[in-house]
Formats: structure tokens, sequence, C-alpha cells
């Protein structure tokens, strides 16, 4: 009985025991499960709460704000439908490639999985392709790797639609990644590539491999470009077939005499290493370019024979004729204000100047050159008129088909089947880009396709046929949409890409409208501009002003379009306290007329900087609210260079000036794009002298950052080296932030973009303090 009673005291403490533990366990467990559920609460209220509110990590850190871009389409059967790459089911990550019908379905004509390449379990990776010309195959570009700008190394595949065969180009000696620019012959037999800087042509059917060059090198280069004329020229696919197949036609680039400038890589290895670049500065003679033609079976290369030094000339643009038997060239010599259009015998190299346009100031190469009526006329786009004007060329004789007295931006589509011209102008609005057309006869008048009611920025990839068009368009604060329609009725036959996440997120966010305006240069020139108020605008303060600048022939700021995530940064400045601004000073590519365009030839630097202090003065006139001792300016590349500019010219208008990559020599920069611009310096020393920023280093008043990619192949960061010298002679104080080894865009490497902004919003907010200031006196007081 007592050992009972004992068992049973034991069973009740043990159970008292045991519960006790359990209540202290169950109140543990709730005590951190409220403490998970309050944390969970606190981190949702930080960071995913407010979406109205905007920060660096959110813009640059994130992918909420990722825009997607228009489908790679393909047009077949002269326009009736087209071919696009849309996500395999699959395969998750890889393509399937698919033929549409507007207005009627589509279907899947090559598989994701049919990309498999022997051995291997994944498909191939599409990122770009073209069909042969009777569409029986496809060429698949994969593996590619940058070549200065873009990705233009690779290797290609050839897919044949019948057989369901998929074969690598390039045969056993290519190494990955090495391919250039494959393309069909035009019977789809062939496709010749660029490997290593020598020329080939590869049977499809026995595979046989022909180089058609052999002596090419880093110096000398076949069937493509070196650095200046990838990037001034945007040449990069230096070989062409000639229509009947039978020949190629390249370009060959003797860069032997051209300097390399040395960058250093510091950070990559224990001992540091050279960066060697091809790189001809302003007053060097640029590289040699030749064009050959050589058959396609192989032999030896005629060299077309130009008149005058090669090494004073440029060689920009090349087609050939209908009959295969001549190519159509156009021959621009240094100074870039004569344009020899000229046409060369295929089998003797004979040369014959059918055509030639000159300037007083610089001229731009023509893209838009192709021939009409079986090769007895050409189509051509000069300012010689005062306006840009598209034109065609017969036997020497001009007839413009664009309307006079407006400037015809660009041509989308030139169909003589159809008797239409389809171009892009915004004869009304500097900011804004529409679709027109108008009879080929330049007869009637021109007829706007872009709906009225869709104002914006709007671009187009019309069909052959032109019965439809790839439509993009966007405002100042709205992403990018996608669309198919019809023309000319401009309807939507399916909306490709709607960026409706993109455009959720930005709605959300406390931003304010863009708006645009105009003042008054003091010669009574019109500048335009826009401004983005803070998000508490009071009408009654004083704001900071930010001007965001560029200023340069390269492209506009002020536009009505989507900005991306400079866009988005402004709008995060607007939340703190500041305005946002831009003007466009003269010089810029906008539609106003070529005295607008090419008043600021010998004066870059020069006539920009006066137009945009004069553009700030009539603001800080115009708008009450305007805090005129908070003016702060900052801009990239050539803004880089305006920044500097306005900085060391009027330093009493702007207090902060934040450049990134910026010119500040003229003659360190690229001999193409600056002596266009700028003349020889050879023969126009005054113009380098007058035009390069760091000439007025020693009048810095206010506050400056200076940032750099120590990695820049464009804008080389001598250039921020030499400034700093300069700016340490005149005992002026400066802030500055060299990034290792990033190249002129400051993105490589991980969170290069979100520190790069971190960088400029803290320097912003330590040296032009954001928020209004009290500036009227109130009613009542």
């Amino acid at each position: 009985m007592v050992r009972f009673q004992r068992d049973l005291w034991e069973i009740r403490s043990i159970s008292f025991a045991l519960n006790t533990y359990l209540y202290f366990l169950t109140f543990d467990i709730m005590k951190r499960i409220l403490t998970f559920l309050f944390l969970i609460g606190s981190f949702l209220t930080s960071t995913g709460q407010d979406n109205s509110k905007l920060n660096l990590e959110r813009i640059f850190s994130s992918s909420e704000f990722r825009i997607k871009q228009a489908p790679k389409l393909r047009w077949f059967d002269s326009g009736n439908s087209y071919t696009t790459l849309e996500p395999s089911i699959e395969h998750q990550d890889r393509f399937d490639l698919v033929s549409n019908q507007p207005g009627e379905g589509s279907n899947i004509l090559i598989r994701a999985a049919d990309l498999i390449p022997e051995g291997e379990e994944m498909p191939l990776e599409i990122e770009n392709y073209e069909w042969s010309g009777d569409k029986s195959k496809v060429l698949i570009y994969t593996n590619s790797v940058k070549v200065w700008r873009l990705n233009t190394k690779g290797d290609y595949w050839v897919y044949d639609v019948e057989s369901k065969k998929l074969e690598k180009l390039g045969g056993p000696d290519a190494k990955p990644s090495t391919l250039m620019f494959a393309k069909f012959s035009p019977d789809g037999s062939r496709v010749g590539y660029v490997r290593e800087h020598n020329v080939y042509v590869e049977d499809l059917a026995s595979h046989s491999i022909r180089a058609l060059t052999t002596d090419g090198t880093e110096k000398v280069i076949n069937g493509t470009f070196d650095w200046v004329y990838e990037e001034e020229f945007r040449c990069r696919d230096g070989f062409r077939w000639s229509p009947d197949g039978s020949k190629i036609a390249y370009w060959r680039i003797d860069a032997t005499y051209i300097r390399n400038f040395l960058m250093i890589n510091t950070t990559d290895s224990v001992y540091s290493y050279t960066v060697p670049v091809q790189y001809p500065k302003a007053g060097e003679k640029p590289s040699e370019a030749k064009i050959g033609v050589v058959n396609a079976d192989g032999g030896e290369t005629t060299w077309m024979n130009f008149p005058g030094d090669p090494s004073n000339n440029y060689l920009p643009r090349m087609i050939w004729a209908p009959d295969s038997k001549s190519l159509l060239v156009q021959h621009l010599n240094r100074p870039q204000n004569l344009n020899r259009v000229t046409s060369c015998d295929v089998l003797t190299g004979a040369t014959n100047i059918i055509y030639e346009d000159k300037e007083t100031a610089w001229l731009d190469v023509v893209n838009d050159f192709q021939f009409l009526d079986n090769g007895k006329s050409f189509t051509w786009v000069t300012q010689k008129s005062g306006w840009k004007a598209a034109y065609i060329i017969t036997n020497g004789e001009e007839k413009r088909i664009s309307p006079d007295g407006l400037d015809m931006m660009s041509i989308s589509l030139l169909s003589e089947t159809s008797d239409w011209l389809y171009y892009i102008a915004s004869p009304e609005n500097a900011t804004q880009r529409y679709l027109y057309r108008i009879k080929m006869s330049g007869k009637g008048k021109a007829q706007r396709v872009t709906p009225d009611d869709q104002p914006g920025w709007h671009q187009y990839q019309v069909a052959p046929n032109a019965k439809y068009a790839v439509h993009s368009y966007s405002l100042a604060g709205q992403p990018w949409i996608h669309e198919l329609v019809s023309l000319p009725d401009h309807k939507v036959i399916q909306t490709l890409v709607t960026n409706d996440e993109l455009s959720s997120s930005v709605k959300e966010v406390d931003r304010p409208k863009v708006e645009f305006f105009d003042v008054k240069a003091s010669d009574g020139v019109t500048l335009e501009c826009w401004m983005m108020k803070p998000t508490d605008f009071d009408p009654n303060k004083k704001y900071p002003v930010l001007f965001y600048v560029y200023g340069e022939p390269a492209g506009q700021t002020v536009v009505d379009r989507w900005g991306g995530n400079n866009y988005l940064w402004h709008t995060m400045l607007t939340q703190q306290g500041y305005i946002v601004m831009s003007v466009e000073n003269r010089g810029t590519p906008g539609p106003k007329g070529r005295e607008w365009r090419k008043s600021v030839y010998g004066q870059i630097g020069v006539q920009s900087s006066k137009d945009q202090s004069e553009g700030a003065l009539a603001i800080i006139e115009k708008f009450d609210f305007v805090d005129e001792e908070r003016i702060g300016i900052w801009g990239w590349s050539g803004g880089g260079a305006m920044t500097l500019n306005m900085m060391f010219r009027y330093p009493e208008i702007y207090k902060t000036g934040m450049s990134v990559a910026p010119v500040t020599n003229q003659l360190l920069y690229d001999n193409i794009y600056q002596e266009r611009y700028s003349g020889v310096p050879q023969l126009m020393p005054e113009s380098y002298e007058k035009g390069s920023a760091i000439n007025f280093a020693q009048n810095l008043k206010g506050n400056l950052l200076l940032v750099h990619g120590t990695g820049d192949d464009n804008v080389h960061y001598q250039h921020t080296e030499q400034l700093v010298n300069k700016l340490i002679e005149h005992n002026k104080i400066f802030s500055m932030m060299a990034y290792p080894n990033r190249t002129h865009s400051i993105r490589e490497g991980v969170n290069t973009s979100r520190h790069l902004r971190e960088i400029l919003t803290r320097y912003l907010n330590d040296n032009l303090p954001a928020g209004g200031r009290e500036w009227k006196i109130q009613s009542g007081n």
C-alpha cells in the first residue's frame, strides 16, 4: 500500500512536471511565434507595404522595375506571317520557334527539344536566329561573348526543318565562341562567316570549309572592323554575299599603324598587366580601309580602286547592285564633309563617282541606302535643303520624296511595290516621334499613320509588304508597349508585350508628372525642357534644382518616352525634395532643322554650354519656386563633359556638379567622332582649345564629384586623371570615385550600379540640400 501510494505520488509528480514543462514549452513556442510574426510584420512594413516610396535598392538591386523587350520577330512571306521565340513548355529557359499568322493564330515550327545537340541533355539557348531564303533552314546563334559593346562572337548551328538535322558550323578547328556574322548564301546552300579575322565559306552538304582570306591578324582585320569603326560608324558585320551567291565583298582594315592605348588592370592578378586597345586619337590618321571582292569558291581578291590616301578617308557603307556586277560604296573624306557615292566594278576594281554630297559642317553616314528600279536609282538622305529629307538619285539627279520644310528622321520602309515611303517624323514637337507616309512620287500630302490620340515616342518595324508593323510606344513615365498593328489603319491585331507588371509597380510610386515646357535663349532660339517637381511640392517654397544633361550630337535628353532607371532615380530625388530638370541645347539630333543641329560645328562645349546656361537663367526667372542658390547638374560621357563645362564656365550659376566618365580634353577622344564635330586638330586647333573643359578648370568654385571606370575603353580614365592634375595645379578641391576595371557603362561586377547611385545620391544630399524653403510672406501673417 505504501509502495502504491509512493508510486502514485511519483506519477502525479511526473505528471505535474510534465504539464508544467508543456505549459512553459507552449508559452515559449507562442512567444517565439509572436516574435516571428512581429518580425515578419516589421519586415513587410519596412520593405513591402509602402510601395509609393522609391529607394536605391528597389531601383538598382531588384528586378521589380525590369522591362520586357519586344520579341525577336522575323517576317515571313514578305510580311504575311512572322516567326517569334516563345518559352518552351518542355524545357525551362529555352524557346520554341513559332510561326504566327496575324489575327489567325500560331503553330510551333521548331521545338526546343529539336535543338538538343548530340550527346547533350539541354537544347541550345537561342540568342538570335535567321532563316534561309527558302525557309528550309534556320541559323542559330548561341554561346556568345562580348566584343567591345555587343556580343558578336559565338557559336552557330544550322537546323534543317525537313530532315531535323542539327549541325554546328566551323569545323573541328574552330574554338568555342569564335565565329562572327554567319549568314546564308542567297540559295541557302552555304554559310559565310568570320573567324579570327578571316572570312570563310562552309558548304552545308559536304561541310567543306574554304578560307577566302588568310592574312588576318590582330592588326589586319578581314570581314569585320577595328574599335573606332565599330564605335562611331556602327560597323561590325564586314562582308556581304552577292545577290547571285557567286561572290563575297568584304572590308579589310589595316590597323598596323594605329597605336595601342594601354589600360592597366591592377585587380585581377598579383602583378598588374596592360590591356591594349587599338585607338586612334583625334589628330591621328585613321586605319586604312579597303573593300575587296572574292569568288565564294576561293581565289584572288579584286580590290576596289578608290582615289586618295586610304588613311585619310573612310568606307562606312556598301551595298551590292541587283545584277551582282557592281558595288555602291560611300567614300567619306577624313573631315567627314564630303561623301562620294562610288560605283565599283567587281571584276576590274574600277571605280566611278556617281554622286556627291557636301557640307560646310559635317555629314552623317546614310543608313537608308538601297537600290531601286533594278539598280537604276538609289535612295539617299541629306540635309542640303536645310531639312533632313529622303531623295531618289537617278543618273546624279535628285528627286525629293519626303515633304519639304520638316525633318524626316528615318525611313521605316520604302516600298516600290506599294509606292509608299513610310518614315518617322515629328514636325510639331521635337520631343516626340510618329509614323508618316507619302507617295514615292512626292505628290500629295503626307499622312500621319500613328493615331492622333497617341502622343509620345513611337517606333515601327514595318513588314516588307507594308501590311503590318510591330509598333512600340511609350511616354515619359509610361513603359514601352509592343503590339502588332495593321497598316495603314493602325488597328491593333495583337499585343505582344504589355509590361503590365512594370507599369503596375510604377503606378504605385508617388511620382510627379513630367512637365514639358520651353524657354528662349538670348538670341530667341527655343530650348525644350522638362521638369519633375517634388512630390510634396508647395509653390510657396523654393527648391533645389538638379539638371540632367547630355548636350552632344549623339542624343537628346528632352524626350517624351520611358526613361528607365534614370527616370526612377530622378523620381526618387523628387521624393526627397528636389526639382529635376533637363534642357535641350543646340547641336542635339532633334527634328528642328539643319541649323539647329549643325550650328555647334567647331563649337562643341562652347555653344552648347552657352545654351544650357541661358536656359538655366531663363528658368530661374520664369519660376519663383526655383532656388538659384541651390542649382546642381549631372551627366554621363558627353553629359559628364557638359557638367564640367557648366561648372567651369558658369560657376556663378551651378553650385554642385556630378560628372561621370567625362571627356575632359577633346584631343584625347577618338578621331572619327571628335574630328566630325570639331574638325581635324591640325586644321582647327582653336576648336579643341576652346571646346575642352580641362582648359577652364581654374574657374571651379562649387562642389565637384568626378566618377570614372579605370577600364573605360571609350572615354579613357586618362581624361579624369589629366583633369585631376589640372585641378591640383589650381588648388581646387573636389571629390572623386574611381571604379577599378569598369568600362564606360560602370556596371560590371557585383553591386556596381547600385554603389554608383549611392555615391551620386549621397554627394547630392550632402552638397545640395534637399527640400523646400519658405520664401513668400503668407497672407494674414
